[in-house]
């Protein structure tokens, strides 16, 4: 397999630069990509270290490496346009057209996304991963009356890390209910569902996916066997099937995926505008 190197820098914490970079290095197939990371680039002596990086990567591999920035400053910029490389910066391509469109020059400050005070955002945040993790496996009506989702599905069908990630990158206030053995005696939602049915939304999977999900961390139990696996998902997606639940098959699906297809279907809103 072909390998590149492919650096992404940034005079804040380069999350940009490594998502949006991230995004359309997968539309390139049979290339392993070695991955250099700098951020926080704000001074000559670190925009220099960083110069000398590339620069030796170019001449060890006998091409110069990609690299995906953020950088603001026009002169650091300048500087690491003088490396060995080729150069992909994201704000210097939108930000023209912007200030075009605008006829306004862009103030060029790194880190605005990022501080705190500029907007509630930042709280929300904090709030709603702060709600997923005390609603995690909820059993406390309470709690899961002030969801603004509440995801069901068999054990580890993978609903913590969702809800987690929904409250990290969108502030939804997202719980969870697993559905258990108990549950499972008649195809009924539980009566702690029942009236917030409104409000759930189920995930699901294939039977060999779970079964090897369960097997990691209790090999040799009926709990990961695939009879079990399969006896769960059924009665799971049935009762789905009878309660108009909607949901969605995670198998092979990544988070980031499922988390928007939920905030689209249920019409939940955004509430990290800014961030």
């Amino acid at each position: 397999m072909l390998q590149r190197s492919v650096f992404f820098l940034s005079d804040r914490t380069g999350i940009t630069a490594e998502t949006l970079g991230h995004s359309l290095l997968t539309q390139f197939d049979g290339i392993e990509w070695k991955r250099h990371y700098a951020s926080f680039l704000d001074s000559a002596a670190k925009v220099q270290e960083i110069i000398d990086r590339i620069n030796a990567v170019a001449q060890q591999e006998g091409q110069p490496p990609l690299i995906f920035s953020t950088l603001l400053d026009p002169a650091i910029l300048a500087s690491v346009r003088q490396a060995d490389c080729y150069l992909l910066d994201f704000f210097e391509s939108c930000l023209g057209i912007l200030e075009t469109a605008l006829q306004q020059s862009p103030v060029r400050v790194p880190g605005r996304s990022h501080i705190l005070g500029q907007d509630t955002s930042y709280f929300r945040r904090i709030a709603a991963i702060q709600y997923a993790l005390n609603s995690d496996d909820g059993s406390n009506s309470r709690i899961l009356a002030d969801a603004d989702v509440i995801l069901v599905g068999v054990s580890r069908s993978g609903k913590t890390p969702v809800c987690v990630y929904l409250a990290l990158q969108y502030g939804v206030l997202a719980a969870n209910y697993p559905f258990t053995t108990e549950d499972m005696g008649a195809v009924r939602l539980p009566a702690l569902l029942q009236p917030l049915r409104e409000k759930l939304f189920g995930l699901t999977l294939n039977a060999s996916r779970l079964q090897a999900v369960r097997a990691e961390r209790y090999p040799g139990s009926h709990y990961a066997s695939f009879i079990e696996c399969q006896r769960e998902l059924e009665w799971q997606n049935e009762l789905y099937r009878q309660f108009g639940v909607p949901s969605i098959d995670t198998t092979g699906i990544s988070i980031e995926e499922i988390s928007a297809s939920i905030i689209n279907r249920m019409r939940l809103e955004r509430r990290l505008y800014g961030t």
